[in-house]
């Protein structure tokens, strides 16, 4: 046997030796596997088990209320986005153009922020029950009917409203994607507007709606913001006040299973609804599709389907919030804000970087190894942004908490100085769980990018002596700047909107903008929560901007 080793050629011991490409990917993968697996461990083995008594009493609540929640949002967010789509791709009206892209805003509003515009709008005090009030003499509530704003069905409406978007751009792109050929036969065969739409246009464009609508999903499965306001017992809403309130971080993992079960059934049945429809357009006989006027009545009726989810989802939240911003000017000087700030740009622009760059390392590494292992757990590392906010809170917190503990406990042992919570205690966490929250957005850029590079320029790189980290600097990172940039942007504005993980993660006294929005409004200050908010928007609608530069 020892014969046989001593034979080995040198290129067969070299494969034998450790590939630091090939370990360096595992070791990300496997920190962006950590938090999901640690959930599952904390919920197989709580040190209180509270299964039976969460089955009795509030888990089917909460995962009645979840699901409730995510049919009506897939619902009215599908028929809002898919419509608009159908309208802005088939027709011409006015203001088509304009309203193309104007449908794309209510992207950078966060949920919640809309949530609390909606309530300021619509109670009591607001402006529209005030001016009925005026317009028809009435003295209080018990004159007149008005329908319940903080309800489930509002919190779905919020949701649907800043979700939308996610259905209407890949409808848009399926639609005009598709032979304007079908369209001229089915009409040569009698069918009008209503019959093209379910017909053809519909069927066809299926695929596209179920992933827009099941990213909208899974984002109301991750939100806490709306359904918290909104008073929704939701899974994630019950993360936060079993552990939070009942101080049971078993029974906070097993609920943060229960929500991951949920997830990865929701993306297999995406992909088995998906799995027998195939549609091909043969480039000989492709036909683009040539939009019809709409005019008159028809065309202002367009006009105002478009106009209204834009309206409801960005116009009413930032004119609300823009209003209360201006009228409090004094908030703009609060120390406390420009803490939030600093946090918010340095936590996001620190894991914006780190995720970017083990991105590309990891895409780098699979592409350079010619081993199984790593490009099989390419793909499972994108779980982390199905997975919500509130899960990898669960899935870091308590595992680190014990970390800092031990290691804490340890250096005080050697040296004889407590030297605090290292991680816990500062933004470490935070970062950590940005990092895995939104790796599929770096990784998917990266792998997008480097695809798109010809391989005979690497391969002449190599050949000319660049190693496997010069060929990167020198040939790949130069190619693919643009797709570096435009995923350190939006892995940047997802970390300035996240708030269920910031709130489970932050140490005592640390805000973010998202968390300071959260914190003042939930006193019912608006006020001082608007100078927050309209940061927030703002950094949004930088990331929108660059969306619809890239689907022109």
């Amino acid at each position: 046997m020892s014969d046989q080793i001593a034979r080995l050629s040198p290129l067969r011991r070299v494969r034998l030796r450790p590939d630091p490409w090939s370990l360096g990917a595992l070791v990300i993968a496997a920190l962006v596997l950590m938090p999901i697996l640690s959930v599952l461990v904390l919920a197989l083995t709580p040190e209180e088990n509270i299964w039976p008594h969460l089955i009795s009493t509030t888990l089917p609540r909460y995962l009645g209320n979840t699901v409730t929640m995510m049919a009506g949002v897939a619902v009215l967010a599908s028929a809002v986005g898919a419509g608009a789509a159908w309208l802005v791709s088939m027709y011409r009206f006015p203001g088509v153009r304009w309203l193309e892209w104007l449908l794309l805003l209510p992207l950078a509003i966060p949920a919640y922020v809309g949530a609390y515009a909606l309530v300021d709008f619509l109670e009591y005090a607001g402006p529209v029950q005030t001016g009925l009030r005026t317009l028809f003499g009435w003295h209080n509530a018990r004159d007149y009917w008005f329908p319940e704003i903080r309800s489930r069905g509002a919190a779905v409406l919020v949701l649907s409203a800043a979700l939308y978007p996610y259905v209407y751009l890949l409808s848009r792109a399926a639609f005009r994607e598709q032979s304007g050929a079908s369209y001229e036969v089915a009409r040569a065969l009698g069918a009008g507007p209503l019959a093209l739409f379910w017909r053809v246009g519909l069927p066809l464009a299926r695929p596209a709606i179920a992933a827009g609508a099941a990213i909208a999903m899974m984002e109301t499965v991750n939100d806490f913001g709306v359904v918290e306001y909104f008073a929704v017992q939701t899974l994630t809403a019950g993360i936060f006040s079993v552990w939070l309130e009942g101080g049971n971080a078993g029974g906070a993992a097993q609920i943060a299973g229960v929500i991951l079960a949920v997830i990865l059934a929701l993306v297999a049945l995406e992909k088995v609804s998906r799995r027998n429809l195939r549609f091909h357009n043969l480039g000989r006989h492709h036909r683009p599709l040539v939009p019809v006027p709409l005019e008159g009545a028809a065309g202002w009726a367009a006009t105002a389907a478009c106009a209204l989810p834009v309206a409801t989802g960005f116009v009413l939240p930032v004119g609300v919030i823009l209003s209360h911003a201006l009228a409090n000017s004094g908030g703009w000087a609060d120390p406390g804000l420009v803490r939030a700030l600093i946090h918010t740009l340095s936590a996001g622009g620190i894991a914006a970087v780190l995720t970017v760059a083990a991105g590309l390392f990891l895409v780098y590494g699979v592409r350079l190894t010619g081993r199984a292992l790593p490009r099989l757990l390419l793909p499972v590392t994108t779980i982390g942004y199905a997975a919500p906010g509130a899960v990898l809170g669960v899935g870091l917190l308590i595992p680190m908490a014990a970390a800092d503990n031990a290691l804490a406990d340890t250096w005080v042992g050697l040296f004889g100085v407590d030297p605090g919570l290292l991680m816990t205690g500062s933004a470490f966490a935070i970062v950590y769980a940005y990092a895995v929250r939104f790796f599929a957005i770096a990784q998917g850029a990266a792998d997008a990018a480097m695809g798109r590079i010809a391989p005979s320029l690497p391969m002449a790189a190599r050949s000319l002596g660049r190693s496997a980290r010069g060929t990167l600097t020198a040939v790949y990172l130069p190619l693919i700047r643009t797709s570096v940039g435009t995923a350190l942007l939006l892995v940047f504005v997802d970390c300035v909107k996240e708030l269920p993980a910031t709130l489970l993660l932050r140490p005592f006294n640390y805000n973010t903008l998202a968390t300071r929005v959260y914190d003042k409004a939930s006193l019912e200050n608006l006020a001082d929560a608007a100078p927050a908010a309209l940061l927030v928007c703002l950094v949004g609608l930088v990331a929108v901007g660059l969306l619809a530069r890239a689907n022109r």
